[in-house]
């Protein structure tokens, strides 16, 4: 027996035995797959081959799960997964299994996906992080020229959003804020498309500063003997500044 077939079968007594997994659905398990990917990401940026190995391992038992409780209910297994897969890959590759050239493969490919769609948009998960989503769907409008020309006219948008939200606002209508600001973050996704950078690792890397410097801010706000929460805000605006001299990239 394979390793990978000692998973199956391990997969299949849990099914049958763990009151827990018994009980899953592909409903259920859909967050823990969302969470396994994160973490999946946070290992690759840690750069630790042994947290890569484990998050790698927690990804691939999020897909023998699923296939167990498909297989439970006749429609497909594990190694029609792989099946689908094998295809999938040879079928995108024909310059690696074929004779055509890359090039010729990309065209093919995104010919057959427009063929395949009531709408351009189609294929774009709704699960997404909402920045992600935003700059996908925006790409794709882009494919029947819906874009901007210009830095100039992303500018002039973000300003237009910037100012409705304002009056929106003033109005005091919670609902009415709320879609301004959706319509003013995806304007700014807009530049961050226009600017060729991906806004998603944008605001991870604009979490990852704001989270270091405000751990800084504790931290220093202890060796004073102090509490940050019996700071001013002009105290605690000082100590932010300060972290903001390290360097956090």
């Amino acid at each position: 027996m394979t390793p990978f077939e000692e998973l199956l079968k391990i997969m299949e007594n849990l099914r049958e035995k763990c009151p827990w997994d018994r009980k899953q659905t592909h409903e259920s398990l859909r967050k823990y797959a969302i969470e396994e990917v994160y973490e999946l990401l946070d290992a690759i940026d840690s750069k630790d081959d042994q947290k890569l190995k484990e998050e790698l391992g927690d990804v691939l038992l999020q897909v023998v799960f699923h296939s167990q409780i498909a297989k439970e209910r006749s429609a497909f297994d594990v190694w029609d997964v792989i099946k689908a897969l094998n295809q999938k890959l040879i079928e995108r590759h024909p310059h690696v299994f074929g004779c055509e050239s890359a090039e010729e493969v990309l065209k093919r490919w995104e010919e057959k996906k427009a063929k395949d769609r009531e709408s351009i948009l189609d294929g774009v998960p709704r699960s997404l992080p909402a920045l992600m989503r935003s700059q996908k769907l925006q790409d794709r409008a882009s494919l029947v020229g819906f874009d901007f020309e210009s830095i100039e006219q992303v500018f002039e948008k973000i300003a237009e959003e910037l100012e409705e939200l304002k009056e929106a606002i003033q109005k005091g209508d919670k609902r009415d804020v709320e879609h301004e600001i959706g319509d003013l973050l995806t304007a700014v996704v807009e530049l961050a498309r226009f600017l060729k950078v991906d806004a998603e690792e944008c605001l991870q890397k604009a979490n990852d500063r704001f989270e270091k410097r405000f751990r800084y801010m504790e931290k220093r706000a202890k060796e004073m003997g102090r509490e940050l929460r019996d700071m001013t805000l002009e105290e605690m605006d000082k100590l932010w500044l300060e972290a903001k001299n390290f360097d956090y990239e």
